[in-house]
């Protein structure tokens, strides 16, 4: 069904994607009381991922309205982007396929939210749309997913529980199955895929962040220094750790660096680490991370990750994705290890520095179910409508954000809290 001259409050678009589906199936509940409809190229895929969700919800979605819009039509995005107040994008690689649809919603004045994973794309996107998205009054918020609004929304928590002046946080992601391993994919290919051209254009970031940071930071007093390659972590159960490769961090620092141009806060420095239960584990992982960091170099390495995304990654990606039962059994958590300073303590400046060492912690964690498809569209859906709902708490009057500095004010904290994540202080010390 397609009601042309109804506006809509929230487009799901890419929704016959593995993304865009298990985002239906959220949103039938997250968006219950709003207008919405589903997005895509062709109307036969879009009609068969709503009966696919019918059943597996067993709810009657012959009423959405299916709308549609081809990446390579321009006149097709604006037209979808003209219907709806906020549009979620659930079409990626967004490197290649995220830039239309951004233009279409700022020329259509309309809200975009994204789960892009890609600090190359997501920077270069602030860099030249920030204005133009402010002068329409429009917001553009990436890595809305679990790349990275737990680890992003989570330093926002810790800071906020803290009572002081935060120095650094240190995070640490640990997954872990109820259920035996089942010999299938953990990751859909198109989070592969994104990784791919994320490494390969890595060496993009340092231009980038120069021309959208004019200036740079003050040397913040002291360093957070990196821990070693492989050590083990007190935090999650005396696990090995290594460095997280994934998107939080640049994620993070871009917030912060919103909170110091625009709030006067000191910054907090951050560095992400993941934990496995075994040093075996590790190893494998190091093995796989080291195969493909050679091969993202070359083209040819490249185009062989891609079509044998199974053997390079020793089993864990496939194009079908990971299996129902083994998503829904998934637990996640992040540890964020805190240090700072009491309030008693604040310097006048962001830019001060402190004279004595940081001596007072916290301990908190984010934790959930089904990263990397359930809760990642849960949060997805729940920047959509934090925009419908609370933009007069959000920065500006739009503009390109990450999800902490988009969402510090707003009650998304608490709606996450009410929809299957858990944000808690563990520990605190003077």
């Amino acid at each position: 069904m397609d009601q042309s001259d109804e506006k809509l409050d929230v487009i799901i678009f890419g929704a016959s994607g593995f993304t865009g589906k298990y985002t239906i199936y959220e949103g039938i509940k997250l968006l219950d009381g709003l207008k919405w409809g589903i997005a895509g190229r062709s109307r036969e895929k879009l009609r068969q991922v709503l009966g696919e969700v019918e059943k597996k919800a067993d709810r009657d979605l012959s009423e959405i309205p299916m709308i549609l819009s081809d990446l390579k039509d321009e006149t097709s995005l604006r037209k979808m982007a003209e219907r709806c107040k906020v549009l979620i994008n659930c079409c990626g690689p967004y490197r290649f396929y995220g830039e239309p649809v951004i233009k279409a919603c700022i020329a259509a004045g309309t809200h975009h939210v994204d789960v892009s994973g890609e600090p190359q794309y997501m920077e270069r996107i602030q860099l030249e749309y920030h204005q133009a998205a402010q002068e329409r009054g429009v917001y553009i918020v990436s890595a809305c997913g679990f790349d990275s609004i737990p680890a992003d929304l989570g330093t926002v928590y810790t800071e906020r529980e803290f009572d002081g002046v935060v120095n650094s946080i240190e995070t640490y992601l640990e997954l872990k199955s109820s259920v035996p391993y089942d010999g299938g994919a953990v990751l859909h290919f198109g989070t592969w895929e994104s990784a791919v051209y994320g490494l390969a254009h890595a060496d993009e970031l340092r231009a980038l962040r120069t021309a959208l940071y004019k200036t740079r930071l003050p040397h913040f007093q002291p360093r957070l220094k990196n821990r070693p390659l492989v050590h083990k972590t007190k935090h999650v159960n005396n696990w090995w750790a290594m460095p997280f490769p994934g998107s939080d961090r640049s994620v993070v620092m871009r917030s912060q660096r919103h909170f110091y141009d625009n709030e006067k806060k000191r910054p907090i420095q951050m560095k992400a680490y993941v934990a496995f239960e075994s040093l075996l584990h590790v190893i494998g992982v190091a093995f796989v991370a080291i195969v493909f960091a050679i091969m993202c170099r070359f083209n040819f390495g490249r185009k062989l990750l891609l079509k044998f995304p199974k053997l390079f990654s020793l089993g864990s990606v496939s194009h079908e994705g990971p299996s129902e039962r083994s998503m829904e059994n998934t637990q996640f958590a992040i540890y964020f290890n805190g240090q700072g300073w009491d309030k008693a303590e604040k310097l006048l400046e962001p830019s001060d520095q402190y004279k004595s060492p940081p001596k007072k912690r916290i301990l908190t964690k984010v934790s959930g179910t089904n990263p990397g498809y359930g809760a990642t569209c849960v949060a997805l859906i729940l920047s959509a409508t934090t925009i419908l709902h609370e933009h007069k708490k959000m920065p500006g009057n739009g503009g390109v954000y990450p999800p902490g500095a988009a969402y510090a004010k707003t009650s998304m904290i608490e709606k996450l809290c009410e929809n299957g994540f858990k944000f808690e202080v563990l520990s605190k010390a003077e």
